[in-house]
């Protein structure tokens, strides 16, 4: 069953042949329809943004998107040069709205074939959708990415010691995204989305100085103010990564490239750029996830600027360091 909130186009919604559970007509607070609907059930929402009081503010779709299920929502444009811009439309799609139309025809086929990132990215202006993102949060939060380059480079557990490292000295969470690792980590402030639900649920954490990221396979890096792609430097993962894209390190020749598990030693390092035609951003070894704190990831977090990070010597408190510390299953 569907519900239909009509105001200035409330003849065209009329020719829906759909069953409706709920219908509204007017102009109403945007916390009223959250607090109506959040938790009704319904298939599908069709929402005349008209009836929006205050629509023209991009703040009061954003206050829309964190609050309910937008892959159940298709939003009825309102009929102005603005809402076909692409940048007005970047911003719907980084707050994670997707299912957007201006006519009936629209709304008829979205019923039947709702719309993913796939389907929008084409009309995705990153700059303009990003550029909303970083408006939208806090002055102080950053919001850094982290990506595998080889496979399973350990941006997962790079996530978790970071996080650990850094709430010392700031308020940090984390993401990850189409995946379920976090939850073994036993950490409340490490939490699992969906590529759709990425950007409102980055909205939603804009209290905390730091959100960390484990992009996985998330299309669009640039919704985070720094992103980290990680190699592990190995014989075997390096040459897997060439014979899959042999144009990687000039592809990323202007990102922030990091060697992770790495056996390289510094000394080496010049020898390894040269070869690869790339700068390293930072050469971290294999870590020890158990403990508080270590000089490598220290020295690692003050180069990305977080200057209250300390890069003296190894916490080295066996009683904190326990093999199976962390099991609490």
């Amino acid at each position: 069953m569907n519900v239909i909130i009509a105001n200035k186009y409330k003849d065209m919604l009329s020719g829906l042949d759909i069953e409706v559970i709920k219908s509204l007509e007017g102009v109403y607070d945007v916390d009223y329809v959250i607090n109506e609907f959040s938790n009704f059930y319904f298939d599908r929402m069709i929402l005349d943004i008209t009836a929006l009081r205050d629509f023209e503010n991009i703040d009061v779709l954003q206050k829309l998107s964190i609050s309910l299920d937008m892959g159940k929502v298709i939003l009825l444009l309102a009929d102005t040069d603005e809402s076909s811009t692409s940048g007005y439309l970047s911003k719907l799609i980084s707050m994670g709205i997707y299912n957007f139309t201006r006519n009936l025809e629209g709304i008829k086929y979205l019923l039947q074939n709702p719309n993913s990132y796939r389907d929008v990215a084409h009309i995705h202006n990153v700059n303009a959708g990003s550029s909303y993102i970083d408006e939208s949060l806090s002055n102080k939060t950053r919001v850094i990415g982290i990506k595998n380059l080889t496979d399973s480079a350990g941006a997962t557990t790079l996530c978790y010691i970071m996080k650990k490292h850094l709430e010392d000295n700031y308020s940090v969470c984390a993401l990850e995204v189409d995946k379920r690792d976090f939850f073994y980590f036993d950490d409340k402030e490490m939490f699992s989305t969906s590529s759709m639900d990425l950007p409102k649920e980055i909205m939603k954490r804009r209290e905390y100085n730091i959100i960390i990221i484990d992009l996985n396979n998330y299309s669009d890096p640039s919704i985070c103010n720094d992103v980290i792609y990680l190699i592990e430097p190995s014989i075997l993962k390096l040459n897997k990564l060439m014979k899959r894209d042999r144009r990687v390190f000039e592809k990323h020749v202007n990102d922030k490239i990091v060697l992770n598990k790495s056996n390289i030693s510094q000394s080496d390092l010049n020898v390894f750029e040269y070869e690869a035609k790339a700068k390293i951003f930072y050469n971290i070894p294999a870590l020890d996830e158990r403990r508080n704190t270590s000089r490598e990831v220290n020295g690692f977090l003050s180069k990305l600027g977080f200057a209250k990070q300390s890069i003296g010597a190894d916490d080295d408190d066996s009683a904190k360091n326990k093999l199976l510390g962390m099991f609490k299953f």
